[in-house]
């Protein structure tokens, strides 16, 4: 069996917002899709890809499965589809909701397949007629999470933190207050009532430190419900449960971060062992075994997001534990302590000042000593020619976890200006220098890796002159 890795999917695939599903045999992840390096969140037509249920690592493209214009609100495919959620009907037809752009409306898409070419069937809407959203005062629709229950009753969730403007959202000033939930009726398109909010992002009834913010997803395990989201931080997913559907949710904790915080303690955003912003994902339960799916940010900005999921732990209670970023999530174990494996799949990034946030404004001029993640070729071109870019003298890249064998050495592919060494370590803080490769302009020569046998990290740290462009690693046995 292949190797998985983190991210998941091949290096030209930008998928974030990834919701998995088993139909079948088969995993399905939805998500929004990104373009490379464009100005903008989400300017592709939504793709779905799947994998056998008993192998993650294999990966198949299902093609283009909605595209924006076909929403009739969007002739001209101007406006973009953001976070999708997919679930089965009662009918055992397929129905795909998604946010439409930040005009307030959600739409509905339905097809008689997982993957197939899903087709408009309306925007969600009161039993009268009108839009959701287009009532003064109603709840913004966004980020929908949908839920096909076992006696029958299906459940929308929804919500976004930041106010959007009345103009964006034809002119009716709408209401954020938080997380939303509304049934619908047996058409999957109309709401049976008005959205009510269960999930406050401040005030009673809030988690504190862990507030709402978007992203909202749902599972249910046995009788028990869990409700994932992102929470004000933005990096991090967050769960909660409740024995109903429709509220009384309790905070479970965090379930992955992209930088790690809040694991050990440590909540210092500078702290963090990979660069900052937005994520959105669900889980997946496969038998005894569930992951978290979200995504990585890459190009120094939030508009070239990528697929990436981890194993969770259960606690004795039976909540989750969370999960650390790694190479290998959905891997089943660590990776095979020989090979050549690309810098792409690196969990852990920063430079000699720690990390920074790709939101905000103008995040590449503040970032530009940072780095970064990118590719050679143009938007889904071959295999994009993914690489981490502008590593720097006290720059780290750290892959999470190979099984390393008694006598290992390491080779490097790098690129750019640099003259230097790579200095390996199996520790963040380099307290163990295990091997230091030569670079000049580009060259890289070998050397013995001094390793203890086992699970193992290895971390990556550039000492010298101008920046590297890192490509790859190979490990062989001596």
């Amino acid at each position: 069996m292949a190797q998985a890795f983190n991210p998941y999917l091949p290096s030209w695939e930008y998928i974030p917002d990834g919701e998995p599903h088993v139909f079948g045999d088969r995993v399905y992840v939805y998500g929004s899709h990104d373009k490379f390096n464009a100005p903008i969140f989400c300017v592709n037509d939504y793709v779905c890809w799947s994998a056998p249920a008993a192998d993650l690592s294999d990966w198949r493209y299902e093609g283009v499965i909605y595209r924006k214009n076909q929403d009739p609100k969007n002739k001209l495919g101007l406006r973009l589809l953001f976070a999708p959620d997919v679930c089965r009907g009662p009918d055992g037809r397929y129905y795909l909701y998604y946010a439409f752009d930040f005009m307030g409306i959600m739409g509905v898409a339905v097809c008689d397949t997982p993957a197939g070419e899903y087709q408009f069937l309306g925007h969600v809407k009161y039993p009268d007629g009108t839009i959701w959203g287009r009532r003064k005062g109603d709840q913004f629709p966004f980020d929908p999470g949908v839920l096909a229950d076992d006696d029958g009753r299906v459940w929308l969730y929804s919500g976004f933190y930041t106010p959007t403007p009345a103009i964006v959202t034809g002119g009716k000033k709408l209401r954020n207050d938080g997380g939303t939930v509304a049934e619908l009726e047996p058409d999957m398109v109309t709401l049976k009532g008005e959205p009510r909010v269960i999930f406050p992002k401040e005030g009673p009834g809030s988690f504190p430190n862990h507030e709402f913010f978007e992203a909202s997803s749902i599972r249910k395990d046995g009788d028990t419900y869990i409700f994932v989201y992102s929470s004000r931080h933005n990096h991090e997913l967050c769960y909660a449960t409740s024995e109903r559907p429709d509220g009384g949710f309790t905070f479970g904790g965090t379930l992955v971060s992209l930088g790690d915080l809040f694991l050990d303690g440590n909540e210092d955003e500078q702290k963090g062992v990979n660069y900052l912003g937005n994520t959105h994902g669900g889980l997946l339960n496969l038998g005894e075994d569930w992951y978290i799916f979200y995504h990585r940010q890459t190009n120094r900005h939030s508009y070239s997001r990528q697929a990436c999921a981890e194993k969770l732990a259960r606690t004795p209670e039976g909540g989750f534990k969370q999960a650390e970023v790694t190479s290998c999530g959905l891997n089943g174990g660590p990776l095979r302590g020989e090979g050549r494996y690309e810098a792409r799949i690196a969990c852990n990034l920063w430079s000699k000042d720690g990390v920074g946030r790709y939101d905000g404004p103008s995040p590449r001029r503040r970032l530009k000593e940072h780095p970064y993640f990118t590719q050679t070729g143009g938007d889904r071109e071959g295999d994009g020619g993914q690489y981490i870019a502008n590593m720097r003298s006290g720059s780290v890249a750290g892959f999470k976890y190979f099984q390393i064998g008694k006598k290992t050495a390491v080779s490097l592919e790098a690129g750019g200006d640099g003259k230097g060494v790579m200095q390996v370590s199996d520790r963040p803080d380099f307290a163990h220098i295990c091997a230091e490769v030569t670079i000049m302009s580009g060259l890289a020569w070998d050397a013995p890796l001094h390793m203890e046998p086992g699970v193992r990290a290895l971390y990556f740290r550039f000492r010298g002159e101008g920046a590297v462009s890192f490509h790859a690693f190979t490990l062989s046995p001596l």
